[in-house]
């Protein structure tokens, strides 16, 4: 964090969220990041009193703009066995390249805008979420992507490289093939379409690649 303030306000974030834990739990546990630096990581826990599924839709998907549907399945380190109970969270640009926001928004929604979600993965360690297909940042520094970040049942919290688009022309061999990537498999979206949705598939393995995990 930038400065003691934020440091203080994210440590009572947690502290709240442990302390809800307690009153669902006889054994709750401790937040452990891990995976190296990450400014906003912090965001993953803000999801408040809200029921996380399995499927959820992003705040902008009813706008102008190219559906989309990603897909996947998170697994244990041992790479085959379901991880049930993951929160995956989300946030990306609008159709304008830009973390927009419509007032009122608090915490890291300030920074990641309203576009953003969480999902938690079933028994079979599936998860899904409907949104539109972000656009580039305007000066086009980047390929359009999307963030997410991981909160395993034993709580360890760590970010993942970013979802991006085939055929995007801002692509590089760091996005295409990245030699260990984040999660175990690369964040490169295949997007079929079915009717009115573009369908993607992004699997992960916990722990894969990421740095201190163990």
């Amino acid at each position: 964090m930038k400065n003691k303030k934020m440091k203080e306000r994210f440590t009572i974030l947690i502290l709240s969220f442990l302390f809800s834990s307690c009153g669902n739990s006889q054994n709750p546990v401790s937040m452990q990041f891990v995976g190296g630096p990450c400014e906003g990581c912090e965001a993953i826990f803000e999801y408040g009193n809200k029921n996380l599924m399995a499927i959820d839709t992003l705040p902008d998907f009813h706008e102008e703009g190219p559906k989309i549907k990603v897909t996947g399945t998170i697994y244990h380190n041992d790479g085959t066995t379901p991880a049930e109970d993951v929160i995956l969270y989300i946030y990306h640009t609008d159709q304008h390249g830009i973390y927009a926001t419509k007032g009122g928004e608090t915490g890291w929604g300030k920074r990641h805008g309203y576009i953003r979600g969480w999902v938690k993965t079933d028994s079979k360690g599936e998860y899904a979420f409907y949104t539109l297909k972000p656009a580039a940042y305007p000066d086009g520094s980047l390929p359009a992507h999307l963030h997410p970040t991981i909160l395993e049942p034993n709580g360890k919290y760590y970010w993942l490289a970013s979802y991006h688009f085939k055929g995007d022309t801002l692509l590089t061999k760091n996005e295409i093939a990245p030699d260990s990537p984040r999660g175990g498999t690369t964040g490169l979206l295949f997007l079929k379409n079915e009717g009115d949705l573009w369908v993607g598939t992004r699997d992960f393995i916990l722990g894969k690649n990421i740095p201190d995990y163990d």
